[in-house]
Parts: C-alpha cells; structure tokens; sequence
C-alpha cells in the first residue's frame, strides 16, 4: 500500500474531479470523471449499481485515477491500487456528502427511483505527483 503524500491531500478537500480508469470485459479501458474522498487510508468512490463503472470494478479490481488541482492543471496525483471493498452500508449518506462538497446542497439531487448506490474503497498502491 502507498501513502497519499500530504503535500497532495488537500486535492481531495478541493472540488478535484478524479478521473477514473476501470477495465472492460474485453480488456478495454474505460475512463469516467468522478466525485471522491480520503478516508485516510483509501480513496472513496461513489456510484450506482448497474453502471458500467460498476460493473468493471466489480469484475476486475484494478483501476487508475487522477485528480487534477481546479486551481492549477499542471499539478496532480495519479494514483494506481486496487478496489479492496464494495459496500452499499452507508453509500446514500456518503454521496449526500459528496454533494455538499461537489455542488454546495446536502441532498444528491441527481437519484433515480429505485436507484442502489454503492461505495468502492480503492487501496493506493502506486502514486505519482506532479506540480
């Protein structure tokens, strides 16, 4: 396992957009921007069940992302690990969290009816910064 450096963590404070890179069945990538947080020993991403991100996380455990600095572009982390847990125990509160950080309003205002969502915890194991 990797450590955040703490020159990097206050990206995960900011309203930094990661970008997340899953693999496709057929060995494709697939890369979508996200919302995430730092519990302090994995990065948190949240999303519902059924989607294709989902799925490709559920099937292979392997991602990527980056998060790039909203105030300065040239500087970011990237960081490779591996998904070590899918949970939907406290995915709704934890994506009304990500609201108040992303969007500035304490409810998701984006649920779908009988929308699942789920959290992914992703253990750093290689970091990369820039800037």
């Amino acid at each position: 396992m990797a450590d955040i450096p703490e020159s990097s963590k206050d990206l995960f404070v900011k309203k930094s957009f990661a970008n997340l890179a899953t693999v496709m069945p057929d060995g494709s990538p697939h890369v979508t921007p996200v919302w995430c947080d730092y519990d302090g020993a994995h990065i948190r991403i949240n999303t519902a069940k059924g989607r294709v991100k989902d799925s490709n996380m559920r099937h292979n455990k392997k991602v990527a992302l980056t998060l790039m600095d909203p105030e300065n572009p040239y500087r970011y982390l990237g960081v490779r690990g591996e998904v070590v847990e899918i949970t939907e125990e406290g995915a709704d509160a934890h994506i009304d969290q990500l609201s108040r950080k992303y969007l500035g309003i304490d409810k998701y205002p984006y649920r779908k009816p009988g929308e699942v969502r789920v959290i992914y915890k992703i253990r750093p194991e290689r970091i990369s910064t820039m800037g």
